[in-house]
């Protein structure tokens, strides 16, 4: 699956948050379309989320978070609707798990919330910290603050808490809009991404876990 074929599919007749873009001629840029150009049905995602040679680590893990960020985005909005106070009174995967919302301003200790209210707060959170350039900087003569790493660490695992309410209360109606290739392909290449370079815990992965054994199988 092409990432264009992705964006063309989630983004059809539909207004999100706007993206971050970077800035054309900068070394963000050019790995952001490095990436995007990486993903073309058949290739293997676990070689492509490498840091190429030479790169900066840090300006990789920026160019992912926000993709990442934006296509997650644009996948929930797709199930939104059915996603409300009622149908997911609380930020769940399956009964087992249940996420708490703490931001360390609105929310400073972990409260439940609806799945939809969690969302909503993780994206503007997430919005926040890309926007914010003491942390996402936008010239590379600006250099990332040194707890950049944990920073990412920390909007990956909770992006990665959407796709297991996704996958685990509303894959029915991803699967009845024809969009379980494209969300699968998504979540393998964060799978891969975030396995290469040690961004989430065991853990946290748990919920996914015999789904994750059964889609991604791409070899070293």
């Amino acid at each position: 699956m092409a990432l264009n074929g992705f964006l063309e599919f989630f983004q059809k007749g539909k207004t999100f948050r706007p993206k971050k873009p970077f800035a054309s001629g900068t070394i963000r840029y050019s790995l952001h379309k490095q990436a995007q150009a990486s993903l073309q049905s058949g290739i293997n995602l676990r070689q492509v989320v490498r840091l190429p040679q030479g790169e900066n680590l840090n300006d990789w893990l920026a160019v992912h978070v926000v993709d990442f960020f934006n296509r997650i985005n644009l996948i929930y909005g797709t199930v939104s609707e059915f996603c409300n106070e009622t149908t997911c009174p609380t930020m769940s995967g399956g009964s087992r798990y249940e996420y708490l919302w703490a931001d360390g301003d609105l929310y400073k200790k972990p409260t439940a919330l609806s799945a939809q209210k969690y969302i909503e707060h993780l994206m503007d959170w997430i919005e926040s910290q890309i926007n914010n350039e003491a942390v996402f900087p936008v010239s590379t003569d600006v250099p990332f603050p040194k707890n950049f790493l944990a920073i990412s660490r920390k909007i990956l695992t909770r992006l990665f808490r959407v796709f297991v309410h996704v996958y685990i209360h509303h894959f029915d109606r991803i699967v009845s809009i024809g969009a379980e290739a494209h969300v699968n392909a998504c979540y393998k290449h964060f799978y891969y991404f975030v396995q290469e370079f040690d961004m989430i815990s065991a853990k946290e992965l748990e919920p996914l876990q015999e789904m994750t054994s059964r889609i991604c199988k791409d070899k070293d």
